[in-house]
């Protein structure tokens, strides 16, 4: 049985990831500000213990690691939306570059041999014209979100190799599933606009092309990797966590349209956000050859399952 800390653990993300590892047997430590009571009661079984702070102050960090003897720590937490980064990019840096410095300074300090598994992105990499990205390509973002995240990924694997940590970084596409409280994320957005009988409006030109990841798939990949990086004498892991589900935009809502029997609803192109990547595509053929990690689930059942969430949870929005 592990003590597992799991930052964000209320995000899209930290939800799955904390019930998975509860499964196993583990001692899950949530660290989140939220302290919304309905949202939180979506976690649910023994062994999970919720902290609520904020890992940008390293005292209080220290404090949870030092006395719940913390062994793992899966950093989720971040300020995560693109658009959100480019209106406060300093709040964006200083959230996800230092919390990620304090969390890799704790560690440090307290026990160089805590597993530390970050959550990096794909948007880390920047912009690879037409060509899939692969785990040691350079990474050159210019965004603030998408730079923050290329910062602390390269910080995390200065630290692995200057001071002698385990460290893996995964770098994941566009996740979604049920649980997702952001509105302005794509897919929420979509269900949530259809629901009230509104026409969704895409900021972007819709044809903006990502990897959808569902977040279960993801949950597993980060799973593996966590025992990987336990067993291997290497000290740095990178793995890409891709999709086979590489859509536009336009294309990703008209499913959501056609699932929900709202093609009706046809979206409206608002074509004002000119800030953003124009094409990302993961080759994850490292984690699937190294580790065996593969898809389990089609996008039509994965966006079924996260529609349904929506309908039956309408009243958390």
């Amino acid at each position: 049985m592990k003590n597992i800390l799991v930052t964000g653990g209320l995000g899209l993300l930290g939800k799955p990831l904390v019930s998975f590892l509860r499964k196993k047997k583990n001692n899950i430590f949530v660290l989140d500000r939220s302290k919304n009571k309905k949202r939180n009661s979506l976690i649910k079984g023994r062994n999970i213990n919720f902290i609520y702070g904020n890992y940008q102050n390293k005292n209080f960090l220290k404090k949870i690691i030092k006395n719940k003897k913390i062994n793992v720590i899966f950093h989720t937490g971040a300020v995560t939306q693109v658009l959100e980064g480019l209106k406060y990019p300093f709040k964006t840096y200083k959230n996800n570059i230092m919390g990620t410095i304090n969390i890799l300074e704790c560690i440090r300090q307290i026990n160089p041999s805590i597993l530390l598994i970050y959550s990096s992105s794909d948007k880390a990499y920047g912009e690879i014209k037409k060509r899939n990205y692969l785990e040691n390509d350079n990474l050159k973002s210019i965004y603030p979100y998408d730079l923050s995240k290329t910062c602390s990924d390269l910080i995390c694997q200065s630290y692995s190799k200057v001071y002698n940590l385990k460290i893996a970084i995964v770098r994941c596409g566009n996740l979604f599933g049920p649980g997702d409280f952001n509105k302005n994320r794509i897919i929420p957005e979509t269900i949530l606009s259809t629901m009230k009988n509104q026409r969704l409006k895409i900021r972007s030109s819709g044809k903006l092309i990502r990897d959808y990841l569902y977040v279960d798939d993801a949950v597993k990949a980060y799973f593996m990797i966590m025992n990987k990086l336990k067993n291997k004498n290497s000290n740095t892991l990178i793995y890409n966590v891709g999709s086979r589900d590489n859509l536009s935009v336009v294309k990703l809502v008209n499913m959501i349209l056609t699932l929900m029997n709202r093609r009706d609803l046809k979206p409206i192109i608002l074509n004002k956000s000119k800030k953003e990547l124009k094409f990302q595509k993961l080759n994850d053929n490292k984690i699937r050859k190294e580790l065996g990690w593969k898809q389990s689930i089609t996008i039509n059942k994965a966006l079924s399952k996260t529609i349904n969430w929506y309908k039956e949870n309408r009243n958390l929005f």
